[in-house]
């Protein structure tokens, strides 16, 4: 007469089939990790991409005006251009904020229209910024004197932009981009000529 199986011999009969159920996941997982790299390997190959690339191409102030009570009044003109080297990747750029600073503190800030950059473009932006009754704290009102006097003063340009990138008909979701220029020399006389400022891209 054949008894029933004890409940000892029923877990050591289920153990292999669970550890085999636990291999095969753990097989699955694995080579579905080992696909996903390789298939960002081989976008990153056939992309191959490189970094943005910005300078402040020209800037110029105007209507300067640091009262007693230290505010200033300031319209600042910047033209900055945007290189995207990439030969298969275009770029949305959604929203743009530019501000100029001196010293950390702002002094104006402004608005990009959005725009499109397509593949190995280059794309200038014409920003005008106004410092309007602009309150100044610690030294800045001090040292924006002398350098109003001397004829130069050394500026800094950010920008933050949302952006996505194109490939073929895949859009990527928003990145925030951040571009740092500094330090931008600009002359209060027409005579000099401006130097080129290169920027620092982080994404």
């Amino acid at each position: 007469m054949a008894h029933p199986p004890t409940q000892s011999q029923s877990r050591a009969a289920n153990k292999p089939k669970r550890s085999n159920l636990l291999r095969c996941i753990a097989i699955f997982i694995l080579a579905l990790i080992i696909l996903v790299g390789i298939a960002v390997i081989i976008i990153w190959l056939v992309l191959k991409p490189k970094r943005l690339e910005y300078t402040v191409e020209n800037a110029a102030i105007h209507n300067f005006n640091l009262t007693d009570a230290n505010h200033l009044y300031a319209n600042f003109d910047f033209t900055i251009r945007s290189y995207n080297p990439n030969s298969r990747v275009s770029i949305y750029y959604d929203t743009v904020e530019v501000s100029v600073r001196y010293e950390d503190q702002t002094l104006a800030t402004n608005a990009v229209q959005p725009f499109f950059q397509s593949h190995k473009n280059v794309t200038r932006l014409h920003v005008g910024l106004t410092a309007q009754t602009v309150a100044l704290y610690d030294s800045v009102p001090k040292d924006l004197r002398l350098e109003r006097s001397s004829g130069d003063i050394e500026l800094d340009v950010w920008m933050r932009a949302r952006i996505r990138f194109k490939v073929g008909v895949w859009k990527s979701k928003h990145r925030v981009l951040k571009i740092f220029c500094s330090p931008v020399l600009v002359h209060f006389s027409k005579g000099k000529s401006f130097e080129r400022a290169p920027c620092d891209v982080e994404l």
